[in-house]
C-alpha cells in the first residue's frame, strides 16, 4: 500500500501521494497520523485501487468496500522527533 485516502468534512475524497523516502523511512501510517486532519477517518490503498481518470476526481466516493478505516488522523502535524532523526540520519532532511 502507498497511498492514503480520506473523506474531508465536506465529504470530498482526498488522495495523499507520500515521497518514496519519507514512506520507507517513516512508514505510510506515520504519514497519515500526521498528513490527515484531526480526527477524519483514513484508508491505506495501493495506487491502483485509485481511479486513474483525474478528469472527474470531484466525483470520486468511498462506497464501503475499502473496509474499516486503518486509522484517523491525528492532533500533531509535525513527525516525532524519533521520526525526524531517522529522515535525518537517512538524508532525507537536512
Amino acid at each position: 500500500m502507498n497511498r492514503i485516502i480520506y473523506k474531508n468534512k465536506d465529504n470530498s475524497i482526498s488522495v495523499l501521494i507520500p515521497i518514496q523516502e519519507v514512506l520507507d523511512t517513516v512508514g505510510l501510517k506515520a504519514i497519515a497520523e500526521k498528513d490527515v486532519p484531526q480526527d477524519l477517518p483514513y484508508w491505506l490503498v495501493n495506487d491502483t485501487d485509485i481511479p486513474s481518470d483525474r478528469s472527474e476526481r470531484n466525483q470520486w466516493t468511498l462506497d464501503g468496500s475499502e473496509g474499516e478505516p486503518h486509522g484517523f488522523g491525528k492532533e500533531s502535524s509535525e513527525f516525532t522527533d524519533e521520526q525526524l532523526l531517522a529522515l535525518y540520519n537517512g538524508g532525507v532532511i537536512v
